[in-house]
């Protein structure tokens, strides 16, 4: 394994940032360890050295980052745009059967072959199988990343599907079901007296991330629920009242802690509830201290200051 590099035509769009962060972790991992060809054999060994989970693999497969084979092999989708590798450097990969059922599309970008061209002649004759593409390049004719253009980058529409014990299960309604943005601010808003805009673009994309992961907009108010009964009127917890702690990495964590309360209707912060007074109550105590006179006392009183 040599040195692997990484485009920034795919790592930084939006469609790669929205993804979590350990299903990104997990694909710099599989890109660093993937053979001359962008094969990895090991995929799972990899998610548990990391740390990761097979639904950080599975989203990948489902972003159509990587794809998966039935003998448990993957390939990365991208590998030609990362990486221009030189002939004198380059060894093939050792999963040729799996190599033979990809094609590269114009961008460079791994594909599953759908069907074989036809041939028209024995000069325009291609070893179809052979994925020995000019990918592999000679030293003086390295491709170069500036001649793909942007508009070449939209990935392949196809639906990449893991082994029959790691299908992927895609709900057409939940893809197409908008994401309530604004609603879940005003939500927050009202409950914390604030005025965050749903139009920013780190807010947006921590409530997107989280819809990703199949989050739902009942969720959202059930996490500001919480957090609101429970740092409201706590003067050092009440700053973290905010979208980039309460839709964060701890989304999760915050959901499934029990209620601790009734919400405060109004954000008194630190201030002390003022209540009305029960003035019944304060003549009841009152009458209480009041000291007991002899008839006595109260004629001596008389006599010495008058009546």
């Amino acid at each position: 394994m040599g040195r692997r590099m990484y485009s920034d035509k795919i790592v930084e769009t939006d469609k790669f940032l929205d993804m979590p962060v350990s299903s990104q972790n997990l694909y710099w991992h599989l890109c660093m360890h993937a053979d001359d060809d962008g094969f990895l054999g090991n995929p799972k060994t990899i998610v548990r050295s990391i740390g990761a989970q097979q639904d950080d693999l599975k989203i990948l497969v489902e972003k159509g980052y990587v794809i998966v084979f039935e003998d448990g092999v993957i390939a990365i989708t991208d590998w030609f745009v990362h990486n221009y590798i030189p002939k004198d450097r380059y060894h093939e990969t050792v999963y040729k059967e799996d190599k033979k059922q990809l094609e590269l599309s114009e961008t460079k970008q791994y594909r599953l072959v759908t069907r074989k061209p036809i041939v028209q002649d024995t000069k325009s004759k291609q070893v179809v199988d052979n994925m020995d593409t000019s990918c592999i390049q000679d030293d003086n004719k390295v491709y170069t990343e500036d001649k793909l253009s942007k508009d070449k980058l939209s990935k392949d529409n196809n639906i990449y599907k893991l082994s029959s014990s790691e299908n992927i299960d895609t709900d057409p309604e939940q893809k197409s079901q908008k994401i309530p943005y604004e609603k879940i601010i005003d939500y927050l808003n009202r409950k914390t007296n604030s005025h965050y805009r749903p139009t920013s673009k780190a807010t947006r994309r921590l409530i997107k991330a989280r819809y990703n992961e199949g989050f739902t907009d009942i969720d959202f108010k059930s996490v500001i629920d919480k957090k609101c009964a429970e740092w409201l009127q706590d003067g050092n917890m009440v700053q973290y009242l905010r979208p980039e702690t309460l839709f964060g990495t701890k989304f999760e964590a915050y959901l499934n802690q029990p209620d601790t309360g009734p919400i405060p209707r109004n954000n008194f912060r630190n201030k002390p509830v003022r209540r009305a007074t029960n003035w019944d109550k304060v003549q009841q105590q009152q009458s209480q201290t009041t000291l007991q006179m002899t008839r006595e006392e109260r004629n001596a009183i008389f006599r010495e200051y008058g009546r």
